[in-house]
């Protein structure tokens, strides 16, 4: 669905009409019943009627957010956000002005973008529409064309995750969503053939068909985020770069949240086991989308910091409860319903940056750095066991 609006009254209007309020029914609210509604994005959402509410706050939020991005947009001048590149801005800037529009609209982005403007700010702040630039205006066109007949493993395990790729959403899973999403994997797997393709991608790539509209920006924003907003390595054959990051993650567990990492050690939990799809999807499967998307709000805007700072804080929210866990089960059930209803994005992303704290770029490259070698070395060994035919990992 298309948001178009003209005028400075209509782009107001355009910023909030699309939210709209969630109603359940009286019996409903009188009973706290469980009830279905479709989020902002089609998703069919299960809840109970506090979770109604709670949405129904964030909402009102969003709205009052959009009339102060539509303010500024008024006194700045149109698309003023797109001529930031905070890589260079913040750091070297010598315009003060420049220096405290960087700086406005880094606080803007922590509050969420409005749905209309999403897929221009994140198409420009992420470095897609730079990267696009670069080729000619027909090479997405061609990329397609070229490997449509082409037959690899990669497009063999896409066609088979298709329809496991958020099943019963109402645009996703028809043939017409499948198809888009088919090009858009398909086509990124011949660009980029260290990557291919490896499931996870499906999800991501999905919900950036949702937010971006069209196929071609979707596979750019695609490409940016595996080729500069990701480390390299994350999405590799051998999912190295995975593996480093749940390494990276549980260093972290200990530093930040010293209770719950002893907790968990002592249960034998791994955390792996729930952080491997957090990472791989980045949160898409796990969270809300509305929940999401206001962490790729971010992550399209600071990078992937933002992904070990949500992680954490997912696990200081259920600090208690995950102390009064006795069994690995029992974690992984704390830790799934309260993502399952994670509806205030707010919340969440308070507790990532207020308490957990900012985690730079150098440090979590630096941690990478130092657990890289015992990954390798790890994969390296269960590479020679199974062509000894002597184990049975799996990748």
């Amino acid at each position: 669905m298309m948001y178009g609006s003209s005028g400075k009254r209509g782009l107001a209007l355009g910023y909030v009409s699309q939210i709209c309020i969630l109603r359940p029914s009286m019996h409903a609210r009188r009973a706290n019943m469980t009830v279905r509604f479709q989020d902002l994005y089609g998703f069919i959402v299960q809840g109970n009627v506090d979770d109604v509410k709670v949405l129904n706050e964030v909402r009102e939020r969003m709205r009052q957010q959009g009339r102060v991005w539509w303010a500024l947009e008024a006194s700045k001048g149109a698309n003023w956000y797109l001529k930031i590149r905070f890589s260079s801005t913040l750091k070297s800037s010598l315009k003060f002005s420049a220096l405290v529009d960087a700086i406005t609209l880094k606080r803007l982005i922590k509050k969420g973008i409005p749905l209309h403007l999403r897929p221009k700010v994140w198409f420009s702040l992420s470095g897609a529409a730079k990267k696009k630039s670069t080729v000619p205006d027909s090479y997405y066109n061609d990329l397609i064309s070229a490997v449509e007949d082409k037959v690899t493993s990669a497009t063999r395990q896409i066609d088979h995750d298709l329809p496991r790729t958020f099943p019963g959403h109402p645009w996703l899973d028809t043939a017409e969503g499948h198809a888009a999403l088919r090009r858009v994997l398909v086509g990124y797997s011949f660009r980029d053939s260290d990557v291919g393709y490896c499931q996870g991608l499906n999800y991501v790539a999905a919900l950036l068909l949702l937010v971006m509209k069209t196929e071609e920006d979707a596979f750019w924003m695609l490409a940016v985020l595996l080729e500069d907003v990701l480390v390299n390595d994350c999405y590799t054959n051998n999912l190295s770069g995975c593996h480093v990051d749940q390494r990276v993650f549980k260093d972290l567990l200990t530093k930040k949240c010293s209770r719950i990492a002893a907790h968990l050690d002592a249960l034998e939990f791994d955390v792996s086991l729930v952080c491997t799809e957090w990472f791989l999807c980045l949160f898409s499967k796990s969270l809300p989308s509305e929940t999401t998307l206001r962490v790729w709000d971010i992550l399209f805007c600071e990078g992937a910091n933002v992904l070990f700072n949500v992680a954490l804080a997912i696990f200081k929210m259920n600090e208690e409860k995950l102390l009064l866990t006795n069994h690995v089960g029992d974690v992984i059930n704390v830790i799934q319903r309260s993502t399952h209803h994670l509806f205030d994005p707010d919340e969440l992303l308070t507790v990532a940056f207020n308490k957990i704290g900012n985690m730079t770029t150098t440090t979590i490259l630096k941690q990478r750095k130092k657990q890289a070698p015992a990954v390798m070395a790890e994969l390296h060994q269960r590479l020679k066991r199974l062509s000894s035919g002597t184990g049975t990992d799996e990748k």
